[in-house]
């Protein structure tokens, strides 16, 4: 994959619109998957992705090839992640989302049955971004580059342009502070904890969380929660959330495209 990336990189700069296209297309689902985990907000992450292609496809000459391509793109990624604004949803707390979680536990309403476990899942995969904001953004862009996406450490400290024993320590802080909450309040990790997933469908779909009509996010998790059901693992929890990005992302890029055929000269 690195080395058709190459390719395509090689031939893009030569001007080959659709090798750029086909450049883009092989980095999409990736710079999305870390724009949607770091901002969680889905309009916020697909205007994220896009201004972090186009930093990518305007700066394609600059690549030194000191590290690997797809480390570079990463790196485009979480610099342009860390310095975006900061957004009033990104003001989580731990404390706040676990008071949050309590509010409203009840056994689902019966209109919900025949949709119960995707919309179970929808609240779910909800749940895991609301945890993932209660981290700062650095510790948030450790946790996501080390056990979600599961890079190896000496890749994350790269991307992150930071030593390796740096990058261990925020890491494993990260790992502390979430696998106490869900030991604290998960009732997937901890058969204790308040909060189960059926038992938050019908606030979720009361406050405009979950789209009772639309189970998209939860028909790409449906296996995998099964296995996390069994391994009980924060870590694979946050794994079985990944998805694609979007179509309209893909989309929206080749039309600036078409509007943009100079853009890789653009500065």
């Amino acid at each position: 994959m690195e080395d058709d990336s190459e390719q395509l990189r090689a031939r893009a700069l030569e001007g080959d619109k659709a090798a750029l296209d086909d450049l883009v297309g092989s980095l999409i689902d990736d710079v999305y998957q870390i724009a949607v985990r770091m901002v969680w907000n889905r309009d916020d992450a697909q205007d994220a992705t896009q201004e972090i292609l186009t930093k990518v496809v305007t700066r394609l000459s600059s690549f030194e090839e000191r590290s690997s391509f797809k480390t570079w793109v990463y790196r485009v990624a979480v610099n342009h992640l860390l310095d975006r604004r900061r957004r009033p949803y990104e003001n989580l707390t731990f404390d706040a989302l676990a008071a949050d979680l309590i509010d409203g536990l009840a056994d689902p309403h019966p209109q919900y049955q025949p949709e119960l476990e995707l919309l179970a899942q929808d609240v779910m995969v909800t749940c895991t971004g609301a945890m993932l904001l209660c981290l700062d953004r650095p510790h948030r862009v450790a946790y996501l580059l080390g056990d979600v996406l599961q890079l190896p450490g000496p890749t994350a400290a790269d991307i992150l342009e930071i030593d390796a024993a740096a990058y261990r320590k925020r890491l494993q802080r990260a790992r502390t502070d979430i696998r106490r909450f869900m030991k604290d309040s998960c009732g997937l990790v901890s058969s204790s904890a308040a909060c189960h997933c059926r038992r938050r469908v019908n606030r979720a779909i009361e406050l405009g969380r979950i789209d009772v009509r639309s189970s998209t996010n939860s028909r790409r998790a449906e296996k995998a929660v099964d296995e996390i059901r069994t391994l009980q693992q924060t870590e694979h929890l946050m794994q079985s959330t990944l998805s694609g990005a979007p179509d309209d992302v893909l989309y929206c890029w080749r039309a600036i495209l078409d509007a943009s055929p100079t853009l890789m000269s653009e500065r």
